[in-house]
């Protein structure tokens, strides 16, 4: 099979995502104990109380993070409580799983809907029983084709390159503005 699990989540413990990991995650996890689900991240605390179908990788090498997204029919998105309420701060974990054309499943945030399409370039569901019914209705090839728009979205508009020249324009923008502004203020 080409999916060695349901669902995946990367990501270290932190104490303010964990209800949300253990609500999406563990809940789908509990509804389908036929299906396997995977968490890798380390500082988990030996009282997590981690399904019998979740396997834990404490430490997964960054080389093979790119298998574990291309493994997993869904991989998790989960945002820090401080991201969130700044909005418009998404993880570099949640371009990572998208440039590797991953389906995300992804808690909702404000700004989200910026850097990709819901419902076409990722699924933002408000509990695990949306994230089961996305793991028992939606075919294979309908998650890859999210994954693949997400993939898509993430090399247009996401990488480095494009970043760093957005941010160049923004410079010369504020540079051109300033010499406006110095300019007016000279002439009045």
């Amino acid at each position: 099979e080409r999916f060695a699990c349901a669902m995946s989540y990367m990501g270290t413990y932190a104490p303010d995502r964990q209800p949300k990991l253990e609500d999406f995650l563990f809940g789908a996890a509990r509804a389908l104990p036929e299906m396997p689900f995977t968490v890798a991240g380390p500082q988990y605390p030996p009282s997590v109380p981690w399904p019998r179908n979740v396997r834990h990788i404490v430490h997964l090498n960054p080389r093979w993070h790119p298998h574990l997204y291309s493994s997993s029919r869904l991989t998790l998105n989960l945002t820090r409580r401080e991201m969130v309420m700044a909005g418009y701060s998404p993880s570099v974990r949640l371009f990572e799983a998208a440039a590797c054309g991953a389906a995300i499943v992804s808690d909702n945030w404000p700004g989200l809907d910026s850097f990709f399409v819901p419902g076409r370039e990722i699924l933002l569901p408000a509990s695990a029983s949306e994230i089961v019914r996305y793991l028992r209705e939606l075919g294979d090839g309908e998650l890859r084709a999210i994954g693949l728009a997400a993939q898509a979205r993430v090399l247009a508009e996401h990488t480095s390159q494009q970043r760093a020249q957005a941010f160049e324009r923004e410079v010369e923008a504020a540079r051109g503005q300033r010499v406006s502004l110095v300019n007016s203020e000279a002439v009045g």
